[in-house]
């Protein structure tokens, strides 16, 4: 249980609040690049801030203030030019610096930028993202994660409209708990059967089963922390899952890839009470098939909202809880994660819950965000930031879902691997 200053602390992100200043010193996802196409503005709403994004005339992406500097008209209707976006009212250019490009047309003198402008914010363009810094002075370097470096082909990455504020969904990634219930199949499905977990002829699903009160311990790591999972399946070894928390708002988990890769999620404030989910999958060794491509965005009306939502009860059918599914809610997590964090309400109230032993991870991972935001507070860098070019390196995220002998060490087990890379 934490009080009620730390829960604000820890969900409230609009400009000037603590953790909104925490988060905007890290590069955060702005839109899908496929969102945003050349000659059309794309409106953004990030922290609660409302902006307007477009591609200048060398197809880079800028994101400045929503309504106009002169008269606040809405620039969703600009023009898109090679300078910038010049509003429909008064003509007045915005580059992507969110300043006013003033034009001999309007003074005799030569082309100028005026200081009257919008807020702006600096982006570039990963992994088939549009990433931007709203952070003060000058950005960190984006880090290389894996699956904003690999082929775009052996990539894939959609967005998920949430209906709740960000930090529940994102510690709803680092509790290996729930897999034992909100997502376990009461029987192996053909993509289930499809996924057998290295060291065994088993299946993801079958070994959750088998143990659903895993031993759940975490190490602090420089990106956040390190979660293992370990469950005895029954036949003298161990099940071990490793999942990781990503500052600030990012966690890397067992998917539809693991052992040549993993899925990760990225959850961005729209406002305190919604936000998109970021949702990557991808592969170290070859491009993904189609039928993984379209896995992540299933059971969607347009691709970024979900078919089962509260207002139909997430569709759920108690019927199929008999023999499909232990939710009764399909087979897709994303629909499912969905119930687990929509319905705690738009803002969880974290002084009335109750914690045992089992939410190490959520625990942790409050602690280290309090931290940073205090970090911020008190004027020093918050961790997990690059500064230099040259240490532009994926942090040591390692996903895992294997079984190994009983007498392994599951740390060391892991160190051993990080030492390989």
């Amino acid at each position: 249980m934490i009080t009620e200053e730390e829960n604000n602390l820890l969900t409230q992100t609009g400009k000037g609040t603590p953790c909104g200043e925490l988060m905007r010193r890290y590069w955060q996802p702005a839109a899908l690049s496929e969102e945003l196409a050349a000659d059309k503005p794309l409106p953004v709403q990030l922290f609660g801030e409302e902006l307007i994004l477009f591609r200048d005339g060398d197809g880079k992406p800028a994101l400045i203030g929503r309504y106009c500097a002169h008269q606040g008209v809405d620039m969703i209707y600009g023009r898109i030019e090679p300078d910038g976006i010049r509003c429909m009212y008064h003509g007045w250019l915005f580059d992507n610096c969110g300043k006013v490009v003033l034009r001999g047309d309007w003074l005799p003198e030569k082309e100028r930028r005026w200081d009257v402008g919008q807020p702006a914010y600096p982006c570039v363009e990963a992994g088939g993202v549009i990433f931007t810094y709203m952070g003060p002075g000058a950005a960190p370097v984006l880090a290389s994660y894996e699956f904003l470096t690999v082929a775009a082909e052996n990539r894939a990455v959609t967005k998920i409209e949430v209906n709740c504020n960000y930090l529940q969904a994102n510690e709803g990634n680092i509790d290996p708990l729930h897999l034992s219930f909100l997502h376990r199949n009461l029987q192996d499905s053909e993509r289930d059967k499809q996924r057998l977990v290295p060291g065994s002829s088993a299946t993801p699903n079958s070994l959750v089963r088998k143990d659903q009160t895993p031993v759940i311990e975490v190490d602090v790591a420089e990106f956040g922390l390190r979660i293992y999972t370990i469950r005895k399946p029954g036949d003298g070894r161990q099940y071990l899952r490793v999942t990781n928390y990503i500052y600030p708002n990012l966690a890397a988990f067992n998917g539809l890839t693991t052992g040549e890769g993993y899925s990760a999620h990225w959850h961005v404030p729209i406002d305190d009470h919604s936000h998109w989910k970021y949702a990557f999958i991808f592969s170290r060794v070859r491009p993904l098939s189609e039928e993984i491509r379209e896995r992540i965005r299933v059971e969607t009306t347009d691709g970024n909202h979900l078919k089962r939502s509260k207002e139909n009860r997430y569709l759920q059918n108690r019927e199929t809880m008999r023999s499909e599914t232990f939710s009764g809610m399909g087979f897709h997590f994303h629909a499912q994660d969905a119930f687990a964090t929509e319905t705690q309400g738009p803002v969880q109230n974290r002084c009335e819950e109750h914690l045992v032993s089992s939410d190490k991870p959520i625990v942790a991972s409050r602690k280290l965000l309090l931290k940073a935001i205090q970090d911020v507070r008190d004027g020093c860098e918050p961790p997990h930031l690059l500064r230099e070019p040259s240490a532009a390196h994926e942090p040591r995220i390692i996903v895992l879902s294997e079984v190994i002998p009983a007498d392994v060490n599951p740390r060391e087990y892991v160190r051993s691997l990080e030492a390989k890379r």
